[in-house]
């Protein structure tokens, strides 16, 4: 086993594990806000939720694709090169997400604040699907030759398993923003997230249950079965504590479901990173990726004093916004106009 490789594998798997787990909740609020409510004050009651942490959650997802950079730059060449249309998607994807964020308070009208919000939801879809396609891809594969290329057309990525891993994200941060809503709010926002969570998980979660089988069935082994079975019980745990509106226990589990699914998937494929759909002889693996023993030597060294103070700078601020909102912190819609001068200085006549 090659140490360094092995780590920055299980590095980045942890990193993409954690970008799906902070940012799969902010996505699925996103989604929620095109179907869940029609009321604005409760519409800005979910955004509020994810206004403080939103931003500082997208941080992994560059993490992760800086840290596959770096560490297994030709991981990272054949995938994104294989994958502009879907990459591009998430790209537009997440700008329109970020600017609806930013915008949608800034007009007065209720049709400014809809299209905003219309932005936002499709902003946050188009983000979950790009990314889902583009991990299962990641552990299914891509038609890949001997050099790492692509073979076939701009569309040659669309295939069954990137339709099942973008359904996958989609439905997963659709269930996880309802246990995190049904945790961090109060009032019918809190009870149509609950209600949400126990009628539809069961048939949310269906996709991102099949791309695990998928990967198993293929490449399982005792181990990935293993953390396969704790994923079930995992979501059956949260599913009944849903239901008897015991949220927190429901995001823990939730959480564990996602923490031990990918974690099953990441397993199931070492030490393969990208696999070849053409000959298997063409498959990318921790040893024929990796960048050089003294860099991988020097990102090691820098992570292990960056990464705590990440950890430390984001429990923080979730530990400062931790209490729930409701309505009633929100405040009424209103109109902030610039302050007018009360008196105009006389002019001076020409001499």
């Amino acid at each position: 086993m090659e140490l360094l490789p092995t780590i920055w594998f299980i590095a980045i798997a942890a990193l993409w594990i954690g970008y799906l787990l902070l940012e799969g909740f902010d996505l699925g609020v996103g989604m929620l806000l095109l179907f869940s409510t029609r009321s604005d004050k409760q519409r800005r009651l979910m955004l509020n939720s994810i206004g403080p942490i939103w931003d500082g959650n997208e941080v992994w997802l560059i993490t992760a694709g800086a840290a596959t950079f770096a560490a297994f730059p030709m991981w990272y060449a054949s995938l994104f090169s294989a994958l502009y249309i879907p990459l591009t998607i998430v790209l537009v994807s997440l700008i329109f997400r970020a600017v609806a964020i930013e915008y949608r308070g800034k007009g007065s009208t209720e049709r400014w604040r809809m299209w905003w919000d219309r932005a936002l939801g499709l902003g946050s879809l188009g983000s979950a699907f790009g990314i889902g396609a583009a991990l299962a891809l990641t552990t299914t594969g891509l038609p890949i030759n001997e050099n790492g290329d692509r073979v076939g057309g701009a569309f040659a990525w669309f295939t069954p398993y990137a339709v099942l891993g973008g359904l996958a994200v989609v439905g997963f941060s659709l269930v996880h923003a309802s246990a995190f809503l049904g945790l961090k709010t109060d009032g019918e926002v809190r009870m149509r997230a609950r209600t949400f969570l126990v009628r539809w998980s069961p048939v949310a979660l269906l996709p991102i249950v099949g791309w695990v089988l998928a990967v198993q069935f293929q490449n399982g082994t005792p181990v990935t079965w293993g953390l396969v079975v704790l994923a079930v019980i995992a979501v059956v745990f949260a599913w009944m504590s849903a239901r008897s509106g015991r949220e927190g226990f429901a995001f823990i589990g939730i959480a564990a479901f996602l923490l031990a699914g990918a974690s099953s998937i990441f397993a199931a494929v070492y030490p393969i990173v990208l696999p070849s759909t053409l000959d298997s002889a063409f498959d990318l693996t921790i040893s024929n990726a990796a960048s050089g023993e003294y860099t991988l030597m020097v990102m090691s060294v820098v992570t292990a004093f960056g990464l705590p103070l990440v950890f430390l700078y984001q429990g923080y601020t979730y530990w400062v916004f931790r209490k729930r909102l409701s309505e009633h912190h929100i405040p009424e819609a209103h109109i902030v106009t610039p302050a007018v001068a009360s008196a105009v200085a006389p002019s001076s006549s020409p001499r």
